[in-house]
């Protein structure tokens, strides 16, 4: 399969569009053309992440180079930080500006300051040709050399706005529209210096400015959410009115999705159904999909665990991968069921076929079905002259099942994905191999934890559990061994125990102060709870206990919390749940 990655700039002319925004952004453009007599204004094109803010931009800015007498720059805020970004934004302006223009700006600042510099200033003016970036740069320390001087900025950018709008050989004033690009993603300091320049210095007739943010993270409880009242006013001052984008319509986001398909070289193993799964799940965002479809070609490029199955098994286990992680969570997972969680989520859809329609007689082969999967729990099996129990017991099977299985079957996309999956004769092998090669939990990241093996060195800063003494039950350790190298990388002491002597022969020993423990070990589907149980009852450890499982149920959770027990289901709340403890302990 010849695959390429797509790449995630915005589009660069009306050829590149395809999701229909051409429309949007000649209307938009002609809009800012139509304003330049209400000039200074700022519009602000808004939207979340990915959803196509830099593109629409980009878009106006093409049309806008089609119409006479109007100009055009870009600012690129993320390129700046703090206040750099103010003399940053600033400068583009004036860059925009012919060098006529900008000399005179120059020398009547000159003027103004005392004779020697006005001298110093001609000689310089005088003594050759200078570029526009070096007439800029002069300026702009001319006019930012003191406060005397930047209290009269406004006053010299307005002039000099001026002279430029109307020395024109059109018939109306010249424009120049600004466009600020990605302003929700800077620091507040340089938010806020953006929007000093925008606000203070460069809100003068002949500007407009177009600023692509999602407004929500520039909000109260955003990126200012400690900005003072006075600061908050400033802020919604500086947008006369906004432009929200809207989320593309169900059409044009499937589409998009098969032309990105196409562009990529994976559209023969999507079809229909697949596309349409992404279109649906990828909440309509253009970049969530180009991400996906880049993630699918890299896997099945690099990944060698994909290399003996076919392109049709892997594509659909990457869907689940990316579209229902929780799901393939529990599908790695190897504790809790007789079967992977696939298998396990269809025999569930049949009996809760058969148990939630007592009044009907059961399809042909149901019945069979929804009676193994009850006894796989232990549950009896309905009896057919007691139709009104087959509520009851249904409730009861889904207190054993994965907490998202009730939810999942109600999504026909999720379940035609795992109806097409299992018609695989390869699925069992894949599924299988992917259980052995799966690190625990995925082997999740955990956000600022040292790297395994790292050391703390003498005179550093304690680190966070030094002296804590962490007890971990499970019958297949090596599954663990990336937490235990960061628990211990972290100054903890953990105690590794395969099963329930082992781990009383260390609670007898040592004081504990987390114990970490698995739920299943071998066929018995409940021995983690069971031993915490027996412990906490006789005494032998009452202190703070995290089950730590890809696996979790309505049963299970109800179990743990009755035992004062925590479920952690990845890497991150397990040492969320350390650090609970380890102020415990240390408290």
């Amino acid at each position: 399969m010849e695959f390429s990655l797509l790449n995630d700039e915005p589009v660069a002319g009306p050829g590149d569009d395809l999701l229909g925004t051409g429309r949007a952004a000649r209307e938009l453009a002609k809009l800012l053309h139509d304003s330049r007599a209400a000039t200074p204004l700022t519009l602000a094109v808004d939207a979340g992440w990915g959803m196509g803010k830099s593109s629409l931009m980009r878009l106006v800015d093409a049309e806008l180079q089609a119409r006479e007498g109007v100009h055009t720059v870009w600012y690129n805020a993320w390129t700046s930080t703090g206040a750099d970004a103010l003399e940053g934004l600033i400068k583009s302006v004036l860059m925009r500006f012919d060098r006529r223009a900008l000399r005179r700006a120059l020398h009547r600042v000159s003027e103004q300051r005392a004779l020697i510099g006005a001298v110093r200033a001609a000689l310089t003016l005088v003594a050759g040709p200078l570029g526009i970036a070096a007439v800029v740069d002069r300026l702009w320390r001319d006019l930012s050399v003191d406060a005397r001087s930047r209290n009269a900025m406004r006053d010299t950018l307005c002039q000099l706005t001026t002279d430029w709008a109307e020395s024109t050989p059109y018939d109306t004033r010249r424009l120049l529209v600004v466009f600020v690009d990605d302003l929700d993603r800077c620091s507040e300091e340089t938010v806020l210096a953006v929007c000093e320049a925008v606000k203070v210095y460069l809100d003068v007739p002949g500007l407009a400015f177009v600023i692509g943010c999602d407004r929500s993270a520039l909000g109260p409880s955003g990126l200012l959410r400690d900005l003072s009242p006075a600061g908050s006013a400033f802020m919604e001052k500086i947008f006369q009115t906004s432009y929200r984008v809207p989320v593309p319509a169900a059409a044009e986001v499937r589409a998009y999705v098969d032309r990105c398909a196409e562009r990529s070289g994976i559209q023969d193993l999507l079809g229909d159904h697949l596309a349409e799964l992404i279109a649906l799940r990828s909440a309509r965002n253009p970049r969530r999909i180009k991400r996906l479809i880049n993630g699918f070609g890299l896997e099945c490029a690099l990944n060698p665990v994909w290399e003996s199955f076919s392109s049709e098994a892997v594509i659909r286990v990457l869907l689940l991968q990316q579209l229902y992680p929780e799901f393939y969570r529990v599908l790695l997972a190897r504790d809790g069921a007789d079967v992977h969680a696939a298998r396990e989520f269809l025999r569930y859809r049949t009996a809760r076929r058969v148990l939630s329609q007592p009044f009907a007689q059961p399809a042909e082969g149901t019945w069979p079905v929804a009676v193994s999967c009850l006894l796989a729990y232990d549950l009896v099996a309905p009896e057919p002259d007691r139709p009104e129990d087959w509520g009851t017991l249904l409730a009861r099977l889904e207190e054993h099942l994965p907490t998202g299985f009730p939810e999942l079957v109600l999504d026909p996309n999720f379940v035609r994905l795992i109806e097409e999956l299992m018609a695989l004769t390869e699925v069992e092998d894949m599924v299988g191999q992917l259980q052995r090669g799966a690190p625990r939990l995925a082997a999740d990241p955990v956000d600022g934890a040292p790297e395994p093996g790292s050391a703390v060195q003498p005179g550093t800063v304690r680190p966070p559990h030094a002296g804590m003494q962490i007890l971990w039950i499970d019958d297949h350790p090596e599954r663990n061994t990336q937490f235990v190298e960061l628990l211990e990388a972290q100054g903890a002491r953990v105690w590794v125990a395969t099963d329930r002597d082992r781990a009383e022969h260390v609670l007898d020993a040592t004081p504990i102060d987390l114990l970490v423990s698995d739920v299943q070990r071998g066929l018995d589907r409940e021995a983690g709870l069971t031993d915490l149980g027996r412990w906490r009852e006789s005494g032998r450890y009452r202190g703070p206990a995290v089950f730590f499982t890809s696996r979790t149920t309505p049963n299970r959770e109800a179990r743990a919390a009755a035992l004062d027990a925590k479920v952690a289901t990845s890497g991150a709340l397990l040492f969320r749940y350390a650090e609970e403890a380890y102020e415990v302990s240390a408290s």
